[in-house]
C-alpha cells in the first residue's frame, strides 16, 4: 500500500543544538517523548510502547543517517521502504531551533499520525521544558 509522506514543524524553546540533540538521536532523549523505552546497538534501534508485563509493542528500526547535530533518519525494519527523520533548523526570526519531523502514513490514517505526533511533541515539552 502506497504511503504519504506527512511533515511537521515545531518550535522549540531552545538556542542550543548541543540541548536538541540528544533528545532526538540518543536512546535516553527518544525515551522521553517518543517511546517508553528506547535502546541501541550499533546501528539496531527498538522502540517500545507500554509495559512488559501488560499491553506492550517493539518495532526495530535501523539508523540510516546521522549528521550530528541536526539530522536524524531510522527505516522501520518492517517498512524498509519509509522513513522517520528528524531535522533540526535555526529560525532566522527567533533564533530558537525547529524541530521538522518527516514520517509516513497510510492515506486514510493522516489524522491519526497527526494525534500521535502532537502528542509527543506536548510529552517533549513537558519532560524537557522545550
Amino acid at each position: 500500500m502506497d504511503k504519504k509522506k506527512v511533515i511537521f514543524e515545531h518550535e522549540l524553546h531552545s538556542r542550543s543544538a548541543k540541548i536538541i540533540w540528544p533528545l532526538i538521536s540518543a536512546p535516553e532523549g527518544l525515551a522521553k517523548w517518543i517511546a517508553d523505552d528506547v535502546k541501541r546497538d550499533g546501528d539496531a534501534m527498538e522502540f517500545a510502547w507500554g509495559v512488559p508485563w501488560r499491553h506492550h509493542e517493539t518495532r526495530t528500526a535501523t539508523v540510516t543517517e546521522e549528521l550530528q547535530p541536526t539530522l536524524f533518519r531510522w527505516v522501520w525494519d518492517d517498512e524498509e521502504d519509509y522513513f522517520v527523520e528528524m531535522k533540526i533548523e535555526k529560525s532566522d526570526i527567533t533564533g530558537d531551533y525547529i524541530l521538522i519531523v518527516t514520517d509516513f502514513t497510510d492515506l486514510d490514517d493522516e489524522e491519526w499520525l497527526t494525534a500521535v505526533w502532537e502528542g509527543n511533541f506536548e510529552r517533549l515539552h513537558n519532560t524537557t521544558g522545550l
